[in-house]
């Protein structure tokens, strides 16, 4: 289904647009504002999962300050507006207080009024087109947000995703965003996808689409008190190149926020400054 490209107050103008052959991009679990230092709080401090709490105000301004830098970031795991947010929409909060112009989020998983889970993107690039699907599985409440930027064949299209704990559920997550990928040439997939990129639904993957395999070892994100498993990832098609893969030490959440510097062809190149 369709979503909304939403703009805030900061949104620029075509003569203020910076022009670049280069993307940087940021993706994070923000666990809804929350933070984990250690595993037994996920018992001890399950309360702060359905309750506000003044400290996921203050994660959420200590991570707007990192992302000054960043053209497009994916967020997974914010709250759309509900009771443990203090009915605060977080996407559309930290593109405000980060000063993006542009923000767009997909509500996943609505717990009577005390969670919201939702998928969203910051950027600083206006979107020509934003979609919401539903991904399949035996629980509902997961999605993925795909995004274009540019129109023709040299586009840019995004997706951020949200995938599920099992294997089996995993799969046909995988199958449904290949199908989402199709044949375009350019491609950005990022999020916390809940394995590593070896696992077999992801050689499905890279064998059904132009997402290549990262270059260099994807960085362990999780815990973030003590990172142990590549399960956030930021991946692109063959015709884009990762420069760099790195970790922010922020932990906003139980996830380190993972960053991608991307260098974009030229033809792309321009139809990212036409839209901007």
């Amino acid at each position: 289904m369709c979503a909304t490209v939403r703009s805030t107050s900061a949104a620029p103008t075509a003569a203020e647009s910076k022009t670049s052959s280069h993307l940087q991009l940021l993706s994070c679990n923000i666990l809804a504002g929350g933070s984990v230092r250690r595993y037994r709080e996920y018992v001890t401090q399950s309360w702060k999962q359905v309750l506000p709490t003044r400290s996921k105000r203050g994660n959420l301004d200590n991570f707007a300050k990192l992302l000054g830098d960043f053209d497009l970031v994916g967020l997974q795991e914010a709250d759309a507006g509900s009771l443990r947010s203090g009915f605060l929409n977080q996407t559309q909060y930290l593109a405000e207080t980060a000063g993006f112009p542009y923000w767009s989020h997909q509500p996943n998983r609505k717990v009577a009024q005390f969670a919201a889970s939702s998928n969203g993107l910051l950027t600083r690039i206006k979107p020509t087109e934003v979609l919401d699907y539903p991904l399949p599985g035996r629980i509902p409440g997961r999605g993925a947000l795909w995004v274009r930027f540019g129109q023709g064949k040299d586009t840019l299209i995004v997706v951020v995703a949200h995938l599920s704990l099992g294997p089996t559920a995993r799969k046909r997550q995988f199958d449904f965003i290949a199908e989402l990928i199709g044949g375009n040439d350019h491609v950005v997939l990022m999020g916390d996808l809940n394995c590593g990129t070896h696992s077999d639904e992801f050689k499905m993957l890279f064998r059904r689409t132009a997402l290549t395999p990262p270059g260099e070892s994807s960085p362990p994100t999780f815990p973030s008190w003590q990172p142990r498993r590549a399960i956030d990832h930021i991946l692109v098609s063959a015709g884009l190149k990762v420069e760099h893969l790195w970790t922010l030490p922020h932990p906003v959440s139980d996830h380190l926020p993972l960053a991608a510097r991307v260098r974009l062809p030229a033809t792309l190149h321009m139809n990212a400054q036409a839209v901007a």
